[in-house]
């Protein structure tokens, strides 16, 4: 009865652990793919602003490669942010 019930845990434990980690996954490709269509669709910046973001998002993509999702996560919410605030910010 004692196997059947720790057996019964693991197996539960381990399906619920299983779609965390394929979160991070999905939200590094989601992060990504936004990134990328912000840089595209950005208006007309300054040329070192648009290298900027071309060089953070060849950065979180090289984390997504890696395999290293939180990285790919962290790198890509960062660009992200500093897109939506050079959005935001008035064109001369």
């Amino acid at each position: 009865m004692k196997r059947t019930a720790l057996a019964g845990l693991f197996i539960s434990a381990a399906m619920l652990a299983s779609p965390v980690f394929a979160a991070d996954n999905n939200l590094c490709t989601v992060k990504v793919q936004e990134l990328k269509d912000k840089v595209t669709s950005m208006p007309a910046t300054s040329e070192n602003t648009r290298m900027e973001l071309n060089r953070m998002l060849a950065s979180a993509q090289a984390s997504q490669a890696a395999g290293d999702e939180k990285k790919c996560i962290t790198e890509a919410t960062q660009a992200l942010s500093r897109a939506d605030k050079l959005s935001n910010e008035p064109n001369p």
